[in-house]
């Protein structure tokens, strides 16, 4: 698949991969703090953003389309960052694709199934009439009824866009419900990817614990841990000079 994809910057290539629910806008910042020592592809994954809607994706999928974008832009080998959802499919990459990942940095996401956390936001999202609303205030409004956090609500809106008269999602709705129980699984590739990689893990996030540490491990034998104090899954938006500091650090010795 064609995804939607922005390059700046100048030197080692860095692909960034968002998360679920999310697109290239939610990793900017650390885009713009590299752009000036890298060149840095940042996407939107299948379902999101700009980029086409599909029916189907699985991990190898979305690790495809992002290998197709390296490929397009004669990237041979390359740096990867991904945040959640996006840090599965880098993950996927890094174990498929083990001799073009230079380097392998993944957001606050272990490479295992979780629980349907996000079940809660599906069902208030699919119970919202979109084409009934008038307003995105309108549309806070009534999702506030199953989503209590604001900033959560905010960063799901960004999502809706009006098109002529008619609001709509810009994201894919339908097919991440469908593909939901794909979507928290573990990644599918078999084997390990034995090159320098940095789990970056917010403190206050529980999508990173002590019971992840063999599943990192046999996967990821090189695997560093880092965590940021008094952040939680957001990490590189909480904390953004802390994240992107400790971003630079690492790819400056691979």
């Amino acid at each position: 698949m064609q995804l939607n994809y922005e390059r700046q910057g100048e030197g080692a290539p860095v692909i960034l991969i968002h998360g679920l629910f999310g697109d290239l806008d939610n990793l900017k910042s650390i885009s713009r703090s590299l752009s000036d020592d890298y060149t840095v592809i940042n996407l939107d994954v299948r379902n999101h953003g700009q980029s086409p809607h599909s029916d189907s994706m699985t991990y190898d999928e979305m690790a495809a389309d992002v290998i197709a974008v390296a490929d397009a832009e004669g990237l041979d080998e390359f740096h990867l960052l991904g945040h959640s959802m996006g840090g599965k499919i880098a993950m996927e990459i890094a174990l498929r694709h083990p001799s073009r990942v230079r380097s392998l940095i993944v957001a606050d996401i272990a490479p295992v199934a979780y629980d349907a956390r996000h079940s809660t936001i599906l069902d208030a999202l699919s119970a919202l009439d979109v084409s009934q609303i008038n307003s995105r205030q309108e549309a806070d409004k009534a999702l506030a009824e199953r989503i209590e956090s604001q900033g959560v609500r905010q960063f799901l809106l960004k999502n809706l866009r009006k098109q002529e008269d008619t609001w709509g999602w810009r994201m894919n709705l339908a097919a991440l419900q469908d593909n939901y129980a794909q979507l928290i699984g573990a990644p599918t590739a078999d084997g390990q990817y034995t090159g320098p990689v940095l789990f970056i893990r917010g403190e206050l996030s529980d999508y990173v614990t002590e019971d992840h540490r063999d599943a990192i491990g046999s996967r990821f034998p090189n695997a560093r841990p880092f965590t940021i104090a008094n952040t939680g899954h957001w990490l590189h938006a909480e904390k953004p000079q802390a994240f992107n500091q400790r971003v630079r650090d690492f790819l400056a010795k691979h």
